[in-house]
C-alpha cells in the first residue's frame, strides 16, 4: 500500500511540474518613458496554449529591490498553438542609474536540446532600462513579428523581431546567451548546430539558421541595443523557441525588395510577389512602424492570390511627421498553407523619409554681418533651421538619400532659429562679425521635433562689402618682372553730401606684395575736385612671381576738415599658380576681393591662339591629357560681382600669364587587390586591377608583397615588369594563410602608395586515415595524420571498443605505431576524439573531429583512405 502511495505522489508531483513547466516559449520586456523617472513596462510572452499552465499575473522584479504583481491584460491566439499575453504596469524609479528588469518563471519546457536539462531550467527575459535624462527621454523598440514560425530540417530558416523604434533610435543586434533565474545565463548553453551558420545580421536583425540538422526545439536570445548620438542607451532580449521538423515542403520565396529614399509627399507603391514551388497558397505579410503611425500610416493590401504565388502591394505618402534619420525597416513575411508544415520566408526592406531642401533666395551683406533670406517651408511641422557657413563655394549637392550636411563639406553651423515660420537669420559670427574680403557660403536645413535634418539647400556665396570706393578691377594688363602693369579700378563715391563730404577729395593708394600681403607702401596720391578719376594703371611691377593688393583711401581733403570718409576699398589680383605634373598640370588661383567671384575660364596657347580650355567656381583646375616635356601657357579670367543690389555687377579681372612643361613626377594610381585561395592545391590567387585608362597608361609594372601574419613586416614576394600582367599564383608549402599588398611604378621609378593589405586565412585542413596496417611491413605501419605548419597541438584520444582510452597524444602528425601497452593492439574498429588548435590569421582557432580508424595487423594488407576531414 504504501509503495502504492508512493507511486501516486510521484505521479502527481511529476504531472505538477509538467504542468508548470512546459508552456513558456518566448517573451521580451519593453518600456515607455511617461516622465523624468516614471516608466509603462509592457511584459509579452508567448506560450504554448496545449499546456495546462497558465499565468494570468506575472512579478517583475524592478532592478531597485522592489517587485510588482502584474495582471494580464490581453491574449491573442496565434497559429502553431502559441498565444500571445501581455502585461503592463507603471513605475517611478527612485532615480537616475542602469536598473535590469527581470520577469521569470518556473520553468522552460521538456526536451529543449541546446539547454541541459530544460525542464528544471527557469524561463526569465530581461531589459536593460537607463534613467538619464541628459538623453533625452527614450522608449524602447517594439518587437512587431511574433516568434511561432517553425524550422525545416536542412533548409534556412529566418526570424526577424521586426524591431520599430518610435523614436527613431540606432538599432542593432547580436545573439547572447538565454537566461535561468535572477536572469543569469544558462550553463552550459549552447546556440543550436548548424550546417553553416547560425548568426544574427546586426544591421538588419535577421535572424539567421543556415541550417538545422537535427529536429528538436531549440531556444535563443536576440540582444537588441539601442543607440543615440553613438551611446547605448537601452537593451531589450527577446527569448523564443524555434522547433525543427522533418519535411518535404518548400518555403517560399518572395522577390528582391528595394531600399527606397523618398521626400515628404513623395508616394510609395512597391508590388511584392511571393512563390511557392509546392503549389501551396501563401498568405503574405508586412510588418512595421509605418502602418500603425498616427499620421498618414501606410497600408498593406493583397492584390491576387492563387495556387502557388501571391501578390501584395506596399503604398505609403509620408508627411513631415514621418522624418527621422534612420530608415524605416519593414518585414515582408510569406507563409505556405501547406498541410504537413507550414514554412515562411523573412525578407526586409528600408524606406528612408528625408525632407524637402529650403529654398535660399538671398545672402545680403550688413556692415560686418549677412543677413539671410528664405522661402516659407511651408508646414508647422518643424521646430526650426540650422544655418551653416563655410569659407568658399562648395560643389555639394542635395543627396538623395542623406539628411543634413556631410561634415566633409566643411561647413559649420553659424547659429539656429527656432520656429516653422522663420525665413530670415543674421549671422553675426557669435558678434564678433564677419571678416572682410572673405567668401562665405551659406547653406541652411530645416530641423524636425526629433532632431532630424532635411535635405540640405541650395548654395548662396557672398562677402562684405567695404569701403567708401568699391575697387571693382585689379586686372593684369602685361606679365613681366620688371615691366608688368596692371589696372586698378573702382566705382565713383555716391551720397558724400549726407556725410557732409563737400570736397575737395584726395585718394591715397597703397600696395602691398601678395594677395593678402599687409606692408603697404603709398605708391599713389590723386587729387580730384570731382571724384570722376576712378581708374590708374599700375606699372614697372613683377607680375610674374607675385600678386599685388591694394588698399584705396578716400579723403575729404577740405581746409581744415580733413577726414577719411568710410573705412578703406580693399581688393587684390588674381594670381595663378601652376603646378606641373604627369601629362597634367594643376592650378591654384588665389585672390582677396569684396565682391564674388562666380565663374574662372582658362585659356591655353595653342601656338596661334588663345583658346577657352575650361571653367569652373572653383580655385582649383587641372588641365589633363598633355605630352609630358611640352611647355604651355595659361591665364585667367574672373567673374564676379557685388551681393548688394545697387553694387557693381560683371567685374572682369585677369589673372597674369603663366607657362609651365608638363613632366612625369607623379607616382601611378594604387592597384585595387583581390586574393583567392585553392585549398586542396596550395596556393593563392592574387589579381590586381587599375580602372582609370590614363593612370594605366602610366604603370610599367608591380611590386608584390607578403606576409604570413599580422606581426610580421610586409616583405617583397616579386617584380612584375609587364603592366599587362594582372595575376600572380603564389604557391604554399603546405598552408594559404597570408596577408598581400601591392605597388604599381612607372617608367622613371615612382613608386605609389601601397595597396590596401588583404589577408587570406588558413584552411581548415587537417586529415585522419581511417585505415592503417601496423604489420611490420614497413608500408603504413604508422597512424599519421595530414597536417600543415599551422597546427600547434592536437588532444588525440584513442579509445577501444569497451570504451578503453588505449593512445593519446598532442603531436598533431599523431604518429601512433599501434601499440598499447607494448604490444600491438588486435585488429578491429577504434574510435577517436580529437581537439584541433590551428593557428589564423589573427588568433588559434580550435575545431573537433571525431571518427573511427580500422586497425588491420595481417600482413599484406595495404595503405588506407582518408577520411575524417573537418
Amino acid at each position: 500500500m504504501v509503495r502504492k502511495i508512493t507511486t501516486i505522489a510521484c505521479f502527481f508531483l511529476l504531472f505538477i511540474s509538467s504542468a508548470f513547466a512546459t508552456h513558456n516559449r518566448a517573451g521580451e520586456i519593453t518600456y515607455e518613458q511617461l516622465s523624468e523617472l516614471t516608466f509603462r513596462v509592457t511584459v509579452t510572452t508567448f506560450t504554448y496554449t496545449l499546456s495546462l499552465a497558465d499565468r494570468p499575473s506575472l512579478d517583475v522584479e524592478w532592478g531597485d529591490n522592489s517587485i510588482t504583481t502584474v495582471s494580464r491584460i490581453s491574449e491573442t491566439f496565434l497559429p502553431n498553438n502559441y498565444k500571445k499575453n501581455v502585461y503592463i504596469s507603471q513605475h517611478t524609479f527612485p532615480g537616475p542609474g542602469i536598473y535590469k528588469i527581470v520577469v521569470q518563471d518556473p520553468n522552460r519546457n521538456l526536451g529543449i536540446q541546446n539547454i541541459p536539462n530544460s525542464v528544471n531550467v527557469v524561463f526569465s527575459i530581461s531589459t536593460i532600462l537607463i534613467v538619464n535624462n541628459s538623453l533625452g527621454r527614450n522608449s524602447t523598440p517594439v518587437l512587431l513579428n511574433p516568434p511561432y514560425d517553425k524550422a525545416a530540417l536542412g533548409q534556412i530558416f529566418i526570424h526577424n523581431p521586426a524591431a520599430f523604434d518610435p523614436d527613431g533610435d540606432s538599432l542593432s543586434y547580436k545573439l547572447t546567451v538565454c537566461t535561468k533565474e535572477d536572469g543569469k545565463p544558462i550553463t552550459d548553453y549552447s546556440l543550436p548546430p548548424a550546417s553553416n551558420k547560425f548568426y544574427v545580421d546586426s544591421i538588419t536583425g535577421d535572424l539567421v539558421w543556415d541550417a538545422p540538422t537535427r529536429v528538436g526545439a531549440y531556444n535563443v536570445a536576440i540582444e537588441i541595443q539601442e543607440w543615440r548620438a553613438g551611446i547605448k542607451i537601452g537593451i531589450v532580449v527577446r527569448d523564443m523557441q524555434i522547433e525543427v521538423y522533418e519535411t518535404d515542403n518548400k518555403p517560399p520565396v518572395t522577390s528582391p525588395l528595394p531600399n527606397l529614399c523618398v521626400e515628404v509627399g513623395e508616394a510609395v507603391s512597391v508590388d511584392i510577389v511571393s512563390t511557392d514551388v509546392d503549389g501551396d497558397s501563401i498568405n503574405l505579410f508586412a510588418t512595421s512602424g509605418i502602418f500603425t503611425a498616427e499620421e498618414c500610416p501606410a497600408s498593406f493590401t493583397t492584390l491576387s492570390s492563387g495556387p502557388g504565388i501571391t501578390t501584395g502591394r506596399l503604398q505609403w505618402v509620408p508627411c513631415h511627421n514621418s522624418v527621422r534619420h534612420q530608415p524605416y525597416n519593414i518585414i515582408i513575411k510569406a507563409e505556405d498553407n501547406n498541410h504537413e508544415l507550414q514554412l515562411v520566408d523573412i525578407d526586409n526592406m528600408t524606406i528612408k523619409v528625408l525632407g524637402p531642401s529650403p529654398v535660399l533666395t538671398q545672402a545680403s551683406p550688413l556692415g560686418k554681418f549677412v543677413v539671410l533670406n528664405w522661402n516659407n517651408y511651408g508646414t508647422q511641422e518643424i521646430a526650426g533651421f540650422n544655418i551653416y557657413r563655410r569659407e568658399g563655394a562648395s560643389t555639394i549637392a542635395a543627396d538623395t538619400c542623406f539628411d543634413g550636411i556631410p561634415s566633409s563639406a566643411g561647413f559649420v553651423r553659424a547659429g539656429y532659429i527656432a520656429g516653422a515660420g522663420a525665413t530670415t537669420f543674421t549671422d553675426t559670427n557669435g558678434g564678433e562679425g564677419l571678416e572682410a574680403g572673405t567668401e562665405y557660403a551659406y547653406r541652411i536645413v530645416a530641423v524636425y521635433p526629433n532632431g532630424t535634418e532635411s535635405k540640405v539647400s541650395n548654395e548662396i556665396v557672398t562677402s562684405l562689402i567695404t569701403g567708401v570706393p568699391l575697387i571693382t578691377n585689379v586686372s593684369i594688363r602685361n606679365t613681366d618682372t620688371t615691366t608688368g602693369s596692371l589696372k586698378l579700378a573702382w566705382q565713383k563715391p555716391r551720397q558724400l553730401d549726407t556725410i557732409p563730404a563737400n570736397g575737395p577729395y584726395e585718394y591715397l593708394i597703397y600696395r602691398a606684395s601678395g594677395v593678402a600681403g599687409s606692408d603697404y607702401q603709398l605708391i599713389k596720391t590723386l587729387p580730384t575736385a570731382d571724384l570722376n578719376d576712378t581708374v590708374i594703371i599700375d606699372t614697372l611691377i613683377n607680375t610674374v612671381d607675385r600678386g599685388y593688393i591694394y588698399k584705396l583711401e578716400l579723403y575729404n581733403n577740405e581746409t581744415g576738415n580733413r577726414f577719411l570718409i568710410g573705412d578703406p576699398g580693399v581688393a587684390s589680383s588674381l594670381y595663378l599658380t601652376a603646378a606641373p605634373g604627369d601629362r597634367k598640370v594643376r592650378f591654384t588661383l588665389s585672390r582677396n576681393v569684396p565682391w564674388i567671384n562666380t565663374n574662372y575660364d582658362y585659356y591655353r596657347f595653342d601656338g596661334t591662339a588663345w583658346q577657352l580650355i575650361g571653367s569652373t567656381n572653383q580655385l582649383t583646375f587641372i588641365d589633363e591629357n598633355l605630352v609630358n616635356g611640352t611647355e604651355y601657357c595659361y591665364y585667367v579670367v574672373s567673374t564676379g560681382a557685388y551681393q548688394r543690389v545697387d553694387a557693381p555687377k560683371d567685374l572682369i579681372n585677369y589673372s597674369q600669364r603663366t607657362c609651365v612643361t608638363a613632366v612625369d613626377n607623379e607616382p601611378p594610381c594604387i592597384p585595387e587587390l583581390t586574393v583567392s585561395s585553392q585549398c586542396d592545391s596550395l596556393y593563392n590567387t592574387v589579381r590586381w586591377e587599375i580602372t582609370d585608362p590614363v593612370c594605366y597608361a602610366d604603370v610599367a609594372g608591380y611590386k608584390l608583397f607578403y606576409k604570413q601574419t599580422p606581426e610580421e613586416n610586409l616583405e617583397l614576394l616579386t617584380t612584375i615588369n609587364d603592366r599587362s600582367v594582372k595575376k600572380y599564383i603564389h604557391n604554399l608549402p603546405d598552408y594559404v594563410a597570408g596577408c598581400y599588398a601591392i605597388l604599381a611604378f612607372d617608367a622613371n621609378g615612382l613608386e605609389s602608395d601601397t595597396s590596401a593589405m588583404i589577408c587570406v586565412d588558413s584552411c581548415n585542413f587537417y586529415e585522419i586515415p581511417n585505415v592503417f596496417t601496423p604489420n611490420g611491413d614497413d608500408v603504413n605501419d604508422f597512424l599519421v595524420a595530414k597536417t600543415t605548419s599551422l597546427v600547434e597541438k592536437v588532444e588525440f584520444r584513442l579509445f577501444n571498443r569497451g570504451g578503453v582510452l588505449i593512445f593519446s597524444t598532442q603531436e598533431p602528425k599523431i604518429n601512433w605505431d599501434g601499440t598499447y601497452k607494448g604490444r600491438i593492439v588486435a585488429s578491429g574498429v577504434y574510435y577517436y576524439d580529437c581537439e584541433v588548435f590551428e593557428r589564423r590569421i589573427s588568433e588559434t582557432v580550435q575545431f573537433h573531429l571525431n571518427g573511427f580508424v580500422h586497425v588491420i595487423t595481417e600482413k599484406g594488407a595495404g595503405p588506407g583512405v582518408i577520411e575524417g576531414k573537418k
